[in-house]
């Protein structure tokens, strides 16, 4: 189920590479050795067609926003999975 769910979550930086003209399976691929080799700022810059170090670019986000996002998602999903009967009510 999590695997599924972080699964579920690279289809963030795959379209927003695909949305910038670039090549997605490609830059997600980097990301990903990027964040494996401990380059965990590491994000598409989009201006630049490139990998960047988000923090050096001045690029940030309130971790509030991602946690909205993310729990009101799961919640919309998990409401939808209740009325198909796919998982248990709880």
């Amino acid at each position: 189920c999590v695997k599924g769910f972080a699964e579920a979550l690279e289809v963030i930086p795959y379209t927003l590479a695909e949305n910038a003209g670039l090549n997605p399976l490609q830059i997600v691929t980097e990301l990903r050795q990027k964040h494996a080799q401990g380059e965990s700022n590491c994000g598409i810059n989009v201006r630049k067609s490139t990998l960047t170090d988000m923090a050096e670019e001045n690029v940030v986000q309130p971790l509030q926003v991602s946690l909205s996002a993310l729990t009101l998602a799961t919640e919309c999903v998990r409401m939808i999975l209740k009325i198909d009967d796919v998982v248990p009510v709880m």
